[in-house]
């Protein structure tokens, strides 16, 4: 922002789990005398203070705000140039901060995954943020960075070295390592409890096109995988890939942010190798059920009481050497203008809900902090508000690599 901030970045809920692995990396990677000024902030003091000691020392300054009280956040928000958010469910903790940082013009990042929740936030602040002058950035942990930002690759280096764009392109995900998030399944469990209640709810998570701006929500891609299938591309049977639901919708959102120089015919979808022959087909068959168990099970019920058991809750998840040993193997299988085929692969070292979104949180808030962006503002998303310059921030700093062939 143009004016002068006491700090370009305030990390909110820097005490909970994945706040306290990006503080550890700003700390690790900036410092705390560097040339970026940030803070560490939250609700509770104690805590915060255990979390500086553990991770950076005293030189980094604490700030006490509540999620609940606007006034707060908007008094937090006019010491930063951006608030860079870890504080799920966005839903239910989220809104107040993102009028917050519109009404204070400062720019603002987080990791949600929540399509109910975006959605509302575009149609509600989408034309204010604009006008303030503010990026609002969701998605930008593990969805949907490695999807939006591999997207936005191939089409940068297909014009550059082939003269054309892609007109489909299909992300399989061919190896993972690393859990779900404590706070992705509450964001999880707060949609299912919403979609349970409100049909129109499960229409947004499920339509393609609908975080694309009003009079722009059609195209030529259908609905989100549901079953197993055999893939011809990767010549393996696939099956549905549950980030999917939302980072098909912010590529294509994407796409429309950027007047479609990716084609107004351009087609994305995203999925799950399972491997070939027999065995590949049954753990696709085993995945898809467990997809489907997890989707179906009503609030309150036995089966949602198992699965609450089994999977960690907000604030809690694996110990640093898992962390460390996760990774992610993204596939793309690319058809140009021409007819002819590409191949891409996107890929992310560290478990990709904590290690990697860490980092690429970081340095998102860094890139809008920091770096000479273009003047668009709104409701955006990861490839559209910081284009080449977070792509080159993910490659030398957050452990991804992007190649083209």
């Amino acid at each position: 922002m143009k004016q002068s901030k006491e700090f370009d970045i305030i990390i909110w809920g820097a005490s909970g789990f994945t706040g306290r692995l990006v503080t550890l990396y700003l700390f690790d990677k900036y410092g705390a005398t560097s040339n970026l000024k940030w803070a560490m902030g939250g609700r509770n003091l104690s805590k915060l203070e255990k979390i500086r000691d553990e991770v950076a020392d005293k030189n980094i300054p604490i700030i006490i705000a509540d999620s609940n009280n606007k006034i707060s956040l908007i008094n937090m928000a006019k010491r930063t140039k951006v608030i860079c958010t870890t504080i799920g469910p966005y839903a239910k903790y989220g809104s107040k901060l993102v009028e917050a940082c519109i009404e204070s013009h400062i720019h603002y990042c987080d990791l949600a995954g929540e399509v109910q929740w975006i959605h509302k936030m575009i149609n509600t602040h989408h034309e204010e943020a604009k006008n303030n002058g503010s990026k609002i950035v969701h998605a930008c942990g593990f969805d949907s960075i490695p999807s939006d930002m591999g997207v936005y690759f191939i089409q940068r280096e297909a014009k550059a070295k082939r003269g054309i764009i892609a007109q489909k392109i299909k992300m399989r995900v061919a190896a993972i390592s690393g859990g779900i998030s404590g706070g992705t399944y509450a964001s999880l469990n707060l949609f299912l409890e919403e979609a349970q209640k409100n049909k129109l709810v499960y229409k947004i998570i499920t339509k393609p096109y609908s975080l694309n701006p009003i009079n722009e929500q059609s195209g030529e891609d259908k609905l989100d995988l549901k079953s197993v299938v055999f893939d011809k591309e990767s010549q393996s049977w696939i099956g549905p890939f549950i980030m999917a639901s939302i980072n098909t919708k912010i590529v294509r959102r994407s796409n429309a942010l950027i007047s479609y120089k990716y084609g107004r015919k351009f087609r994305y979808d995203e999925a799950t190798i399972f491997g070939k022959g027999f065995l590949g087909r049954i753990k696709g068959i085993l995945s898809t059920i467990s997809i489907g168990l997890i989707m179906s099970a009503k609030h309150g019920s036995s089966l949602k009481k198992c699965f609450d058991f089994l999977f960690p809750n907000p604030g809690e998840g694996p110990s640093k050497k898992r962390i460390e040993n996760g990774f992610y193997n993204l596939i793309f299988y690319i058809t140009l203008e021409d007819g002819s085929s590409a191949f891409a692969k996107v890929t992310g070292d560290m478990d990709p809900g904590y290690g990697s979104s860490s980092k690429m949180l970081a340095e998102s808030a860094v890139c809008l902090a920091k770096d000479r962006l273009s003047n668009n503002s709104g409701i955006l998303t990861p490839s559209s508000a910081m284009g080449d310059h977070l792509l080159k921030r993910l490659e030398e700093n957050a452990g991804l690599t992007f190649s083209f062939k």
